[in-house]
């Protein structure tokens, strides 16, 4: 092995770290001894480096431009001879995508994934492993944040001495953006994903947080969530590297070690299943593995580099064993027909708890002179055995039946659904001619509920209601969904009205269910004189109101509102969800 150009900062954690094949491949990280990490414009000459001094194995390519005009900037590796996604896929390779600096401030990944793609190429870490995979490699996916360069931009993060910004230039999280897919840079990302079909992405952070002796967590699904099939292949991803981060002195944790209440660790953890606008919802729902790595961000960067290189060196060699088996899993699932069978659009831990032992520091709770609340303090000169509870049984909490056909969007919103479908590769079709069919459905909200500020740009949206019989046609130019695709469980995320990520939660929808047309209140008492008249079963309804709903009593515009909503003035598209269910492909 060759000498190490490692700062002793490094060297004395014991790190199987190999050296540089030459200097210009080395990193500001590895020649600052982990101090520093270095700017946009490396990564830029290193991916063109790697390629120039590996051009068998190495191809670096831009998949797409930021806001500010920077090139995105990912490199692909393989002793395979595959170098593009057509030779993977003719050859049947699995392919892994790692992307680091999602949240730019969060550098690790960028760094360690440059020093380990350098050891694994001279053949110093993973075996053989790019003989067997593709890596498609991004260090920085959020590049305009990495830009925002600055030492405070991380204040609860241990080095290093500077970093980029948590979010874009347009001031977008990508972390939460997988399913609404709002900037170019996760447009691109998608059609990258879209290109090359990973069996498996890691997403390489640091956490915020606590201060405690675990240093990193490692999560994976489907494991709690997605095909069950598939559920297995995500346990063992998340066993064996554990079990190799824990044989290297790691104290991985299969869980976000973000506490109950955020303040108290007495308070313990919850384990779950997130949403699809974070990684690791996301690719689940296209039937693929998705693995959050979050470095300990109160460890030294040394530290936390070292770690995400060890994950990354894991990783590899079980995408290199174990990869063609999860394609076959992966292409199983995405064969499976959900068409009319129960499905979760997400999940909740119960209220079982278990108790943990849980390596932190000695603390104290004590009321704070600045804030006024209670404060913890920790003393990480003093190691502490926590027992603490922890909820980790995680089951369904909205479970709908996929439809039987698929679903209808009508001519007026197929352009802004049509291109949200698009950025996820969803197969669906225009209609050329009207279309009415037996078995459609439509979901009519009986409560809505405005987010109070913004999230993301969008004013979010929940609704309550459900789905019944209703036919109605279709305009030419209407889209057709179906649910009989790879990408099922991703339709219904999007389009069904109470999945956490769908369209109509992130507002797209927000009009359908705002009242526009309006009956005078003199009008209105002229109606419902008629009405009360005509209608003696309409009376009694209105009679018995008044008796038992005080509020709608002491309401004249509820009053008023009942016999305008029985009229045939009043607008039967209120609270009508533009989307329609079909048990019938169009013919």
């Amino acid at each position: 092995m060759k000498p190490l150009l490692l700062a002793t900062a490094l060297a004395t954690l014991a790190t199987p770290l190999a050296a540089p094949a030459q200097a210009p491949l080395t990193t500001v990280a590895e020649r600052s001894g982990f101090a520093q990490t270095g700017r946009y414009d490396e990564t830029i000459a290193l991916c063109a480096a790697f390629a120039r001094e590996y051009p068998d194995a190495v191809r670096c390519i831009d998949f797409g431009s930021t806001p500010e005009g920077r090139p995105m900037k990912a490199l692909v590796a393989s002793r395979s001879g595959a170098l593009t996604p057509g030779d993977a896929h003719a050859r049947g390779l699995p392919v892994v995508l790692m992307q680091g600096g999602i949240h730019a401030g969060e550098i690790d990944g960028k760094d360690a994934g440059f020093l380990a793609l350098r050891q694994t190429l001279d053949g110093d870490a993973a075996g053989d492993a790019l003989e067997r995979l593709v890596w498609v490699f991004v260090p920085v996916f959020n590049v305009d944040g990495h830009e925002r360069f600055g030492a405070w931009n991380r204040p609860n993060q241990r080095g290093p001495a500077q970093m980029g910004w948590r979010t874009t230039a347009q001031n977008y999280n990508l972390n939460r953006d997988y399913a609404k897919a709002d900037s170019p840079e996760m447009r691109a990302m998608l059609r990258l994903v879209e290109d090359w079909d990973p069996i498996a992405t890691i997403d390489l952070h640091a956490t915020n947080g606590a201060q405690f002796e675990h240093d990193i967590s490692i999560q994976v699904e489907p494991l709690h969530g997605g095909d069950e099939t598939l559920r297995e292949a995500g346990l063992s991803l998340r066993e064996r590297t554990i079990a190799d981060l824990a044989a290297q002195g790691s104290l991985p944790l299969p869980f976000y070690p973000s506490f109950t209440d955020f303040q108290d660790p007495a308070s313990g953890f919850e384990d779950g299943v997130s949403p699809p606008r974070f990684s690791t919802g996301y690719f689940p729902l296209r039937n693929r593995l998705a693995m959050l790595v979050e470095t300990h961000s109160w460890k030294p960067y040394p530290v936390r580099v070292r770690i995400t290189r060890n994950t990354i060196v894991s990783v590899l060699g079980q995408i290199a064993r174990d990869g063609r088996d999860w394609m076959a899993l992966a292409r199983a699932a995405d064969a499976r027909d959900l068409a009319g069978t129960p499905v979760p659009l997400d999940y909740r831990a119960t209220d079982r708890t278990r108790t943990i032992d849980f390596r932190g520091y000695a603390y104290t709770r004590t009321p704070s002179e600045i804030s006024g609340a209670p404060m913890t303090r920790y003393d990480d000169s003093t190691p502490q055995v926590w027992k603490v509870p922890l909820r980790d049984e995680i089951v369904p909490r909205t479970v709908v039946d996929a439809p039987r056909g698929g679903y209808l969007v009508p001519a007026a919103f197929a352009a802004r659904v049509g291109e949200s479908l698009r950025a996820h590769g969803i197969v669906h079709s225009v209609l050329a001619a009207p279309w009415r069919a037996n078995g459609t459905e439509a979901f009519r909200a009986t409560a809505t509920t405005l987010a109070a500020g913004s999230v993301e740009g969008h004013q979010r949206l929940s609704v309550e209601g459900g789905w019944s019989r209703e036919e109605r046609e279709v305009p030419a130019g209407s889209l057709f969904v179906p649910i009989a695709q790879p990408k099922a469980r991703l339709v219904m995320a999007l389009l069904e009205p109470q999945a956490p990520d769908s369209l109509l939660q992130w507002g797209v929808f927000n009009n359908a269910f705002e009242r526009k047309e309006y009956m005078e209140a003199y009008v209105a008492e002229a109606v419902a004189r008629e009405m009360l008249a005509a209608d003696p079963a309409l009376r009694a309804d209105f009679e018995r109101r008044l008796r038992e709903d005080a509020g709608f009593a002491a309401s004249p515009a509820a009053r008023l509102e009942f016999f305008h909503r029985r009229h045939p003035s009043w607008d039967e598209r209120l609270d009508l969800y533009p989307v329609l269910r079909t048990a019938h492909r169009p013919d």
